[in-house]
């Protein structure tokens, strides 16, 4: 049987679910063009594969990271001192390895059931001024600055914004019972580790 893996991404298709855990059974809810346009991909990707008789496995992929991926390493945009909300209105975030998603994507491909749906997160649970402060933290960099929402609309670009715009925790359930995937990084420190000292 044919196979087709599709990465799509989780950080619009749900939408804003006020820092609850989802799972592959909430309902989408794009607030923006750009997710709109993935979910429509996700509907006819699956529609195409059970017309086809191919089997679809839809990836609701977020934040990709990795210290060696171009764009990829969040220790940039710290050193940017690009800044983050306040506690009071910071929002969840989820994220994984380059590698990691590299093998949920094999693993799809060999055991992906049709026209699933499956989150492919790390099992890290941190709003993204607490996963920026931990990369700083790990690499002996100035922790990034705070701001409000309300300093936020009137500094940041549309763009910035609208990552701060939404808050979840992905359930990685389903990619570790039906995929049966091993997280090689199941958490920044794993995947982001602190540099060794110095050899004397």
């Amino acid at each position: 049987m044919r196979r087709l893996v599709y990465a799509s991404t989780a950080t619009g298709v749900y939408g804003d679910a006020g820092g609850a855990r989802v799972d592959e059974t909430w309902p989408p809810r794009p607030a923006t063009a750009r997710a709109r346009r993935r979910a429509d991909a996700e509907a006819l990707w699956r529609w195409a594969g059970r017309r086809g008789g191919m089997t679809v496995t839809i990836l609701r992929v977020p934040g990709i990271y990795a210290a060696d991926r171009a764009g990829g390493d969040p220790r940039d945009r710290v050193r940017r001192a690009s800044p983050v909300l306040v506690p009071a209105d910071d929002v969840f975030t989820n994220h994984i390895h380059a590698d990691d998603l590299a093998r949920a994507c094999i693993a799809a491909l060999h055991r992906g059931a049709p026209q699933r749906i499956v989150n492919v997160c790390d099992d890290t649970e941190l709003k993204m001024g607490e996963y920026f402060d931990l990369v700083a933290d790990l690499h002996g960099l100035p922790r990034p600055p705070r701001l409000t929402r309300d300093e936020a609309r009137r500094q940041l670009s549309p763009m910035t914004l609208s990552f701060m715009g939404e808050s979840r925790r992905l359930s990685n359930r389903r990619m570790k019972r039906e995929l049966r995937l091993r997280l090689r990084h199941p958490t920044l420190r794993e995947g982001l580790p602190p540099p060794r000292p110095a050899a004397r």
